[in-house]
């Protein structure tokens, strides 16, 4: 019996790859199985023709799956992410995407009530004022840049390169996500007192506390359906 896993999303061929992906990467497919047929994955996903052949499409890019002409397509054995890791998270939903956010930043607010230095400081300081200054003048545009710049203000203070590199390149996801979800700047003013707390466990050397916050500004976001 085929169990029936919907989409409900209209990313119809980009999710059906991740999907397919995500089970691959679970063990539900091992290297050098078979996928289901066409239509089998058509009933399983609950989508076209063309939007299977278009997640195949993906996945064999990637380097997960191949195609044998006249027997079907089959997963690749494992070597690790082969795909650039920007475009794998051009393709993740918003959960995914907020929850290796809400990681990275948790590590990084950790580090950096560690080893920030003054000048990390006042840096922290003046991107989170003009986060401040840019969403009570209702500037959407400005007020997600400077929330951005001020989180990797954070991430630069926790003097972790790889750290830094990853999270630079998941913010600028989320910045495209907040651009298309946020029309006013009342989400921003609502959470700055949160933003200020963080600044201040960083500064007065809390990592745990830092941590904590991170969580509740992580919560935050996704309860706003950022």
């Amino acid at each position: 019996m085929i169990r029936e896993t919907r989409i409900n999303r209209h990313s119809l061929a980009d999710e059906v790859a991740q999907r397919l992906q995500q089970q691959i990467s679970l063990g539900q497919y091992k290297p050098d199985d078979k996928l289901p047929t066409e239509p089998a994955l058509m009933q399983e996903f609950g989508v076209g023709r063309s939007t299977i052949r278009e997640a195949v499409r993906i996945l064999v890019n990637a380097g997960v799956v191949r195609v044998r002409q006249g027997l079907g397509t089959f997963v690749e054995a494992a070597r690790g992410i082969s795909e650039p890791l920007s475009q794998r998270l051009k393709r993740a939903v918003f959960n995914d995407l907020n929850e290796v956010r809400q990681l990275l930043e948790m590590k990084i607010a950790q580090k950096a009530a560690l080893h920030r230095t003054v000048a990390d400081i006042e840096k922290m300081q003046h991107l989170l004022q003009l986060r401040d200054e840019q969403a009570k003048a209702n500037n959407v545009a400005g007020t997600i840049q400077a929330d951005i710049d001020f989180h990797k203000s954070i991430a630069a203070a926790a003097s972790n390169g790889i750290l830094a590199d990853l999270y630079t390149t998941v913010a600028q996801h989320m910045k495209d996500h907040f651009i298309t979800v946020h029309k006013t700047t009342r989400a921003f003013l609502d959470s700055q007192e949160l933003h200020q707390e963080l600044l201040r466990s960083i500064i007065n050397k809390q990592p745990e506390h830092a941590w904590e916050l991170v969580k509740r500004i992580t919560a935050h976001s996704t309860n706003l359906d950022h």
